[in-house]
């Protein structure tokens, strides 16, 4: 009894794309931002929206806590949030860095302009890739970080109320160590 390689390669490479699918279909694709709290925020250089200033990680070590705001002007939800960042910088708890994400500079300004500036500082990533190495799935996204540049916590979509509120509860209870 002869065996068909080829029938026998059409076979075996039909089953393992098979059990991959099947395995694919059983992982778990939840966007859980548990296991970034505690972890360092890793390395990075960012150039200013004006093209004139440069910041990176060591930056942030002046700060006690800092809130990084993802965000874009072409971003619906972004505009929602705004007013909460506004508040935020009134409240002058903590600093904020914006990183304004794949937009043109124009549209930027116009957008802070429009609405307000609540930065300190407000960078640019223009093609995405510092925005990937800070685990930002989609904008808006915030991350709190202390002095330490380790992660508080991490805010999915668009700033509200509550967490304005909790933002300011984390300060404050984190400022005692």
């Amino acid at each position: 009894m002869k065996i068909n390689f080829f029938k026998l390669s059409v076979y075996f490479i039909s089953s393992l794309i098979l059990i991959l699918f099947l395995f694919g279909l059983n992982k778990d694709n939840t966007y859980d931002t548990r296991s970034l709290i505690n972890k360092d925020i890793g390395k990075f250089q960012l150039q200013s929206l004006d093209g004139v200033q440069e910041i990176n990680q060591e930056d942030l070590k002046n700060n006690k806590f800092t809130l990084i705001n993802f965000w874009g002007s072409w971003c619906a939800p972004c505009r929602k949030e705004h007013k909460f960042l506004l508040s935020l910088y009134k409240d002058n708890t903590l600093k904020m860095l914006g990183i304004n994400y794949k937009d043109k500079k124009k549209n930027a300004e116009i957008f802070l302009k429009d609405l307000g500036n609540p930065y300190h500082f407000v960078g640019q990533d223009l093609k995405g890739k510092i925005s990937v190495s800070f685990g930002i799935y989609g904008i808006p996204e915030s991350i709190l970080i202390d002095s330490n540049l380790i992660i508080i916590k991490k805010f999915v979509g668009p700033l509200d109320e509550n967490d304005l509120n909790e933002i300011l509860r984390l300060v404050k209870s984190n400022e005692k160590f």
